[in-house]
This record gives C-alpha cells, structure tokens and sequence, in this order.
C-alpha cells in the first residue's frame, strides 16, 4: 500500500505551505497511469490526519484520464488500456499528453480564528 507513503508527503506538504492556517480542503490532480487507489489514498487520509490539525480537512481526488496524441493521424484519444496506442488508426507513434499527474493543485485555507 504504497498510498501509506504518498499521503504522509500530502500531508507534509500542506502543513508546510498552511503555515499554521486552518486546512479546509486539499485538491489533488492524479493521472491514471499513477496507479494510486482513490479510495485507498482517502482512508490514509483520514488516518494521518484524524488526531492533528488537518482532521477538519477533506481530500478532493481529480482523476486524470490517459491520453495521447498520434504523431500519425493527429487525433487525440482517451486510452482504455495502458498500452500507447492510437485509437483512431492504431499508430504506435504517439506522444502521452495525460494520465502522468500527480499534483497538489491547491489547498483551500481559511482564516485563523480570532481569540478575543
């Protein structure tokens, strides 16, 4: 469960970049071909963050589809399958364009409350 892993470094990184801010919400962007369970990473989630200062914060997955361009027909596809292959004419001369990201897009921070 490599997911263990990735959400420790989320998590990391978006103390680092709150500053100490209350986290509402963390946008990921996540291609396909990044092989991270959705699911799986949200359970971790909950676990890393549920006794500390991110426990009021949800994760939002965006799931990137795979896609590539043909260097033959130019056409673009969605893959179904991980094999780079043009859907249009079946050209293996293909450049992906998606399905590689794994990004912390942004972080929705709300102000610190006021004491007084």
């Amino acid at each position: 469960m490599h997911e263990l892993s990735i959400c420790a470094a989320i998590v990391e990184t978006v103390m680092n970049h709150a500053a100490g801010r209350p986290v509402e919400r963390v946008h990921l962007r996540i291609g396909h071909f990044k092989q991270v369970v959705p699911d799986t990473l949200q359970f971790c989630w909950r676990m890393q963050t549920e006794d500390g200062p991110l426990r009021a914060a949800s994760l939002d997955i965006t799931h990137v589809p795979a896609t590539v361009h043909c260097l033959d027909c130019g056409s673009a596809t969605t893959l179904e399958a991980p094999v780079l292959i043009c859907g249009t004419c079946d050209s293996r001369r293909v450049d992906l364009v998606t399905g590689e990201e794994f990004l912390i897009e942004s972080i929705d921070v709300s102000a610190p409350e006021e004491v007084g």
